[in-house]
């Protein structure tokens, strides 16, 4: 049996833009990309701290050490710039892997993005 779960977490980043003229996706700086073990074009949750909102959509790298979080499309609707999120990716693997895998957590400083 195969199951889902967290495989990646970056937990309380603060929203620098919201672009809604691009064409969907989140844009995320490459080092918290690297930190939480996302990739380019992976499909992600977004959980807005601000208002309860949830949001799926994939990831497009952003510019290293530019703390880069930016909504874009519809889901710019969805959130305002300087919002806290959490963004979550996932996994199916076996239930007996995932016992005891260990997802990758990112935890950046609030206010610049940037891992601590």
């Amino acid at each position: 049996m195969k199951i889902q779960v967290v495989k990646s977490k970056i937990h309380r980043v603060k929203v620098t833009q919201a672009d809604l003229n691009y064409i969907g996706s989140i844009t995320i700086d490459e080092d918290l990309m690297d930190a939480s073990n996302l990739i380019e074009g992976e499909k992600v949750q977004i959980v807005n701290i601000n208002n309860g909102e949830r949001i799926e959509t994939y990831v497009i790298k952003g510019e290293r050490k530019s703390g880069t979080i930016c909504l874009n499309g519809p889901a710019a609707r969805r959130v305002a710039v300087n919002d806290i999120v959490i963004i979550i990716g996932y996994a199916y693997m076996d239930f007996e892997l995932a016992k005891s895998f260990k997802p990758m957590l990112a935890f950046p400083d609030e206010t610049t993005n940037l891992l601590k």
